[in-house]
């Protein structure tokens, strides 16, 4: 049996930019050439990109981390590094992408443009870039930084006009394969329909709608019973609702009773929910026995609910096409199926100055720390000396340094910085 997925937690990362190349012209009859590493290419971005042949998160069940190519380095010559290929994901149109830490939407994927979720690292300088008149010879190239890294859930919500709801087995499978190109698998048993089926209704030309016959849901399916709860989601988009009743009572169930405890689901998931305008269906009518008065109780208690009611028999197609009018016309007064909105804010990480460099002072131990510290230790080669020396004349640049001394540290005190640790002397 094929598997719907609807929900799912990945991890993506962007490429990591290509380091900066430390090279030299070397060429005959050309003297003192000078440096000329060129620079590391950018890392590829992770891409989200909408397949409308696509109808499950199926194919993000096993592999959940998906990572961009790297840049490539940089080269003698000036010559730039490659950059990193994007990686593509293919995600099902409606799927709703939510950042995984605190749940807020960051795009929904239902317009079809792509949508960058996370970016690859820009590629490090050469050392073609750090020649001065007093450096005329760096040996040192900055490196390439890493690409953004974040957990996301991927949450499919179906795009649909009308959602099909009501008990399991009361006929919502029947009536979408009657009255569109959808051909769901139908028994005559409880939850038949394990995974939303979607069919288009043409109803004249130039007018038609979608339809999703969702499963069927049963009580308490708001708070997790059955299958309801994980497939409620995908009403959520629907303009419409069309609930369909059982009404033949040959399962032996009241058909007022089931409407009402469906409504009451309906409320508990969603208060919105609840209010969205509903078409009752009455269904089995051809089954009804000539005593039974739950035809008329039902559309008594359905019109005072203010909701409208039609006879329908989906397994004989009775009364199925004039219900499929009467969706269209109402569905022609209702707004377009909702797009939602970003809630999600990206902060972009600043590098930081070195004024903000925090100081934390451990017995002999100096421990240093900051975003334009922790940069400036991506760019530099310690086993190079011109590279150290660079790195000593930015602290002291910086007032680094002073700031040490005013706090009282003395020669031989060691200074860490990121797990780096140094002897200071004066």
């Amino acid at each position: 049996m094929e598997l719907f997925v609807d929900k799912v937690r990945i991890t993506v990362c962007g490429g990591r930019g290509g380091d900066g190349a430390v090279a030299f012209h070397r060429e005959k009859y050309v003297a003192s050439g000078g440096p000329d590493g060129g620079d590391g290419g950018h890392g590829g971005s992770v891409i989200l990109h909408v397949n409308d042949n696509l109808s499950t998160l199926l194919d993000f069940r096993y592999k959940r981390k998906y990572a961009a190519q790297a840049g490539a380095g940089g080269q003698g010559r000036n010559m730039s590094g490659k950059r990193g290929e994007n990686l593509i994901i293919q995600v099902p149109r409606g799927t709703v992408v939510r950042d995984a830490e605190t749940n807020q939407i960051i795009v929904d994927m239902s317009t079809g443009e792509d949508h960058v979720i996370a970016k690859g690292g820009r590629g490090g300088w050469g050392n073609n870039h750090f020649a001065t008149p007093t450096r005329q010879v760096p040996r040192f190239a900055k490196a390439g930084l890493p690409g953004q890294e974040r957990d996301i859930v991927l949450e499919l919500k179906l795009l649909a006009d009308v959602g099909l709801v009501g008990f399991p087995n009361v006929g919502k499978s029947t009536l979408l394969s009657v009255t569109s190109n959808a051909r769901p698998k139908i028994a005559n048993y409880h939850f038949t329909t394990l995974f939303p089926n979607l069919g288009v209704i043409y109803v004249d030309e130039g007018v038609s709608f979608v339809m999703a016959d969702i499963p069927g849901i049963i009580e308490g399916a708001a708070e997790g019973a059955g299958l309801g709860h994980d497939f409620l989601r995908h009403i959520d988009r629907c303009r419409l609702l069309v609930h369909v009743v059982d009404v033949s009572g040959s399962e032996g169930r009241d058909p007022v009773e089931d409407f009402d405890a469906i409504c009451a689901e309906l409320s508990n998931y969603s208060v919105d929910l609840s209010n969205r305008p509903m078409i009752v269906a009455a269904n089995k009518c051809d089954l009804l026995m000539p005593e039974s008065d739950n035809l008329e109780r039902l559309r008594k208690h359905v019109e005072e609910a203010g909701c409208q009611l039609y006879e329908i028999s989906a397994g004989t197609t009775q009364g199925t096409k004039n219900l499929m009018r009467v969706v269209a016309e109402k569905l022609r007064t209702l707004p377009p199926v909702t797009v939602y909105e970003p809630e999600y804010v990206e902060v972009i990480e600043e590098a930081g100055t070195p004024e903000e460099l925090q100081i934390e002072h451990l017995g002999s131990t100096w421990v240093i720390t900051g975003k334009w510290l922790e940069r400036l230790i991506l760019n530099i080669n310690f086993d190079d000396y011109e590279s150290r020396n660079y790195f000593d004349q930015q602290l002291r640049k910086c007032g680094l340094f002073k700031r040490l001394e005013d706090m009282g540290i003395q020669d031989g005190d060691v200074v860490d910085i990121y797990d780096i640790e140094f002897e200071y002397q004066r």
